[in-house]
């Protein structure tokens, strides 16, 4: 990643200063958005995630938060994309269907198309002329792009690269 790209990278990133917030973008309002969604009770989640309702609660209400492996079984329990779980900034215009990285409003974040045009699906990172930058595989891409998300959101290289592993595969690009 070039220095614009850390650039983009590290201001679009979740502010960490406050990671518990209250707001209903919050790990903790997701998690209960999507566990009412499926109609199931503190204690029937804790239940099947195998815990204690107590936890399921803390969770919730912000004053901790589960780390990777167990995000990853409550996605698979509330049956939704660990991505929505997560719920990262707003991006008016999306994400890279590559990288995953949000556009922002910002129109350089834009590859190009073949003919010029800007690209809605893929950022300039990933993206120009019609063609991919780099012939690499996820895993080259997740090693490549961790420690950009180690810097801007503070999370450990393990924990980046668990992050990415769970949403990458379900990006356009890697669909294909």
């Amino acid at each position: 990643m070039n220095e614009s790209m850390q650039s983009a990278v590290t201001n679009a990133a979740v502010d960490t200063s406050r990671p518990f917030d209250d707001d209903e973008t919050s790990l903790g309002a997701s998690i209960a958005k999507h566990r009412k969604l499926r109609g199931l009770t503190q204690e029937e989640l804790a239940r099947k995630l195998y815990v204690t309702r107590q936890a399921v609660s803390r969770w919730e209400t912000g004053e901790t938060m589960p780390g990777i492996d167990m995000l990853k079984l409550i996605a698979i329990t509330l049956n939704v994309p660990i991505a929505h779980l997560l719920e990262a900034p707003a991006s008016v215009d999306g994400y890279c269907q590559s990288c995953g990285m949000g556009f922002f409003g910002q129109p350089e974040n834009h590859g190009t198309n073949a003919d010029g045009t800007p690209s809605a699906d893929y950022c300039t990172w990933c993206y120009q002329n019609g063609e991919y930058e780099r012939e690499e595989t996820m895993d080259d891409l997740i090693e490549r792009c961790a420690p950009y998300m180690m810097e801007s959101t503070h999370v450990s290289h393990d924990e980046a690269v668990s992050i990415m592993g769970a949403i990458l595969p379900n990006l356009k690009r890697w669909k294909d």
